[in-house]
């Protein structure tokens, strides 16, 4: 039992040192942070990011943030772009390093190269002295105070603090352009998070005929009709007008048959849902998804502002677009 609580004593030292880190970077978004936005907002081309090793993973993730938030950028191994990798880098670009000791060797070797081609350069690093700082147009700094690992060997704090500035940085990007929902669905079209955020329920709901719907006079025998015909589970009950008076599905239909109705003589208005739940075409259909898992059915009518039928969808639906 011992052994166990030391295990989660040493692995609440690594959260606790790293959770410190973060906060400590509150201190950090200065002016050199500012500079650093406003030459990626101005930036013509693209954000070159670059890194060694850990500083490396760091720095593909934050290329592939800024990426999907609006900001074009890419990541460039340092080690590469010293032997020809360097000339995708144009001078409409901005170079974004990151190095926790500033002195990474082959960062430094491509340095005089980037100078040369007149390129911002912003620096990450957790070293204000250090020769990559001095030498940037903007410097970030994310010194840690230590790193979560024990031996102060593996980078732990200090790579959690650069991929939480890469972090503010593109979401600070992000809301200054103005970037929506809808960009950042329009730049990810294959994905399902593209799916989620882009689909409307106007996209996938059924109309015109293939809304099952009968008057709210009409038997239920009539109903059970109309559901085997639309094949959606259900129907809506309209009045005269079109206005949704309820809905009646299968389950109202094994509720009916528990207390040994007719279907040819009971009147549909005896055993439909009323009210129901019913919503707007326009609202995204990751919500309609929500509201039928949080009200546990599988099927919703799409209602105008005058209540007027103008749709239908159940959960296959919104299965098949994708909305999982």
């Amino acid at each position: 039992m011992g052994h166990d609580q030391n295990i989660k004593a040493l692995a609440l030292a690594v959260i606790n040192a790293e959770a410190k880190a973060v906060v400590a970077l509150a201190e950090q978004i200065n002016d050199q942070f500012v500079q650093a936005c406003r030459l990626m907002l101005a930036c013509k081309g693209r954000v070159v990011v670059t890194g060694m090793g850990k500083s490396g993973h760091i720095a593909g993730k934050i290329a592939a943030t800024l990426a999907s938030t609006g900001t074009p950028a890419f990541f460039v191994h340092p080690g590469e772009a010293s032997h020809g990798d360097l000339g995708m880098i144009t001078r409409q670009d901005v170079v974004l390093a990151l190095s926790n000791s500033g002195e990474t060797g082959e960062i430094l070797t491509i340095l005089p190269i980037i100078k040369r081609l007149g390129v911002p350069l912003i620096a990450m690093t957790g070293s204000p002295a250090s020769t990559l700082a001095k030498f940037a147009t903007a410097h970030i700094n994310v010194a840690v105070e230590q790193e979560a690992c024990p031996l102060g060997l593996a980078p732990t704090s200090s790579t959690t603090a650069a991929l939480v500035m890469g972090d503010a940085l593109a979401v600070s990007l992000l809301e200054t352009k103005g970037f929506t929902r809808d960009d950042f669905a329009l730049s990810h079209p294959g994905g399902s998070l593209g799916k989620r955020l882009l689909l409307k329920v106007s996209d996938v709901m059924h109309s015109g005929v293939e809304v099952p719907a009968v008057a709210d006079d009409a038997s239920v025998s009539s109903a059970l009709l109309e559901m085997t015909k639309k094949k959606l589970g259900m129907t809506a009950i309209v009045d005269s007008g079109n206005r949704v008076a309820g809905i009646f599905t299968d389950g109202d239909l094994r509720r009916m048959l528990e207390k040994n109705l007719d279907v040819h003589v009971t009147a549909i208005a005896q055993v439909m849902t009323s009210p129901c739940t019913v919503i707007d075409a326009d609202i995204l259909a990751a919500e309609a998804m929500q509201i039928m898992e949080k009200k546990k059915i599988n099927a919703l009518l799409v209602v105008d502002e005058q209540r007027c039928l103008l749709g239908a969808l159940n959960m296959h639906d919104l299965v098949r677009a994708g909305i999982v």
